[in-house]
Parts: structure tokens; sequence; C-alpha cells
């Protein structure tokens, strides 16, 4: 687990989001993961999904406010979290200022539609290549389709670990781009769910709201953070 921690981007937001527009506009490649309590203990529990964060093409970054607060624990320099959900929206707004070429791939039918008509009401320099919900079953089919389009920005609304793993399979298709797995992104940017309210958001307490709204996480947020906690601070950055 301590490689994970030691390529978490320590930057602030600010700062991320001006380096990820700058790769965006040197036609780079940058495959992004954000990055919760739950990647890390998956990354601890199966070889393949490790060797994905571990790879020097993936920049991983601290998501979830658990990871910030352990890297405060155990002495890394991680200045706050950086939500996937704002990293999908600045860089629709990058695509927009740039006139860049976008492909969507992820969540239900009616959500992926209601995002398409934001984009072009909100967006309308966006050059939206593709877009494909995700209960289509050929997916790496998907991702072959989309690389040979040589998208700009690519962002993939599976849930964790599928879309990173997807991403990570294809990832020598595309020649540049930037690539997220972005999670339940969609249905907050399609307007068809409320991202927690400001104060929620501004206390870090957004996990809270989401348990609130859906209880179902519950169990899952219980049983992924208990263990990263526990296997987090034996952990100490090293000097």
């Amino acid at each position: 687990m301590r490689t994970f921690f030691d390529k978490l981007v320590c930057d602030s937001a600010a700062n991320f989001y001006k380096m990820m527009e700058d790769r965006l506009l040197k036609k780079e490649k940058m495959f992004i993961v954000t990055a919760n309590p739950e990647t890390f203990m998956k990354g601890t529990q199966d070889e393949d999904f490790c060797r994905l964060l571990e790879d020097k093409r993936t920049t991983i970054v601290p998501d979830g406010i658990g990871i910030v607060k352990v890297c405060d624990m155990i002495g890394y320099p991680v200045k706050e979290r950086i939500p996937g959900v704002e990293i999908a929206e600045k860089l629709l707004q990058n695509a927009d200022d740039h006139h860049s070429k976008l492909a969507l791939f992820g969540a239900k039918s009616e959500v992926l539609n209601r995002l398409k008509g934001k984009i072009n009401d909100h967006y309308p320099n966006i050059d939206l290549v593709l877009a494909v919900d995700g209960y289509i079953k050929e997916k790496d089919q998907v991702m072959q389709e989309i690389a040979m389009l040589h998208p700009d920005i690519v962002l993939v609304a599976l849930g964790i670990p599928a879309q990173e793993q997807l991403i990570y399979r294809h990832l020598n298709e595309f020649d540049h781009g930037i690539l997220v797995g972005v999670g339940g992104s969609f249905d907050v940017m399609s307007g068809c769910k409320k991202r927690a309210p400001k104060i929620f958001i501004k206390c870090n307490l957004e996990w809270l709201y989401r348990i609130a709204k859906e209880p179902s996480r519950l169990g899952r947020f219980y049983k992924n953070n208990v263990k990263f906690i526990r296997m987090a601070s034996k952990l100490k950055r090293r000097s």
C-alpha cells in the first residue's frame, strides 16, 4: 500500500487542474485514478489492480477525505481532496474552451442522454465524438472504437474497479488524451442526482450525505474504511 501513497498527487486542486489542462493542450496522454479508501483496499487485494495503480502512467489523486486524513496521520503532505466529479466538470469546461473531442462511456441511457443535452446546451464548442451507456456487453469493443476516434478527453463511468481496469487494458491504443474513471459523476453532472450541499462539501462530509441518501452504501463504506485505516496507520512516510 505504501507505493500507492507515494504516487498520490500532493498539490492543490487548482494546480492539478492547471496541469491537467496543460497536458490536454500539449496532446499528451494522462490516465487519472480518483482514489478513496476502497481504491487502495482493492489494490491490496487484487494483483492486477495493484499493478494498475503502481504503473508509472497512472496518476492517482486523493478523491476521498479518508485518504487525505490518513495521509496527514502518516506524514504524506496531501493538501486537499480533488473530487472526481470536479475533475470531470473541469474537463468539460476545458473541452469547451479549446474545442476538444470528448467521448463518454457509462451510466444508464437516460442519464447519458440528459448529460448529452446539458453538454449541447452549455458547452457548444465540445466535439462529442461518441457517447455509449454502460449497459452494453462489448465494453472492450467500445473502448477500441473510442481509441480509433482519437479523443482528447475520455470519461468512463462504470464504477470502481471496472472503469479503471477497462481504461488500463486499452491505454496503449490511445495516442493522446486525458482518460478518467469518474464513477457516479454522470448522474450528478446530468442533474439526475444532486451533489451534497456546499456546507457538506466544505466540511468534508460529502460521504455522510451520500450515505444518508443511499443507506445501502453504509456496509461497504464501513468495511473498506475501517480496514484501510488499520492498514495505513502502520505506515510512515519514507524520509
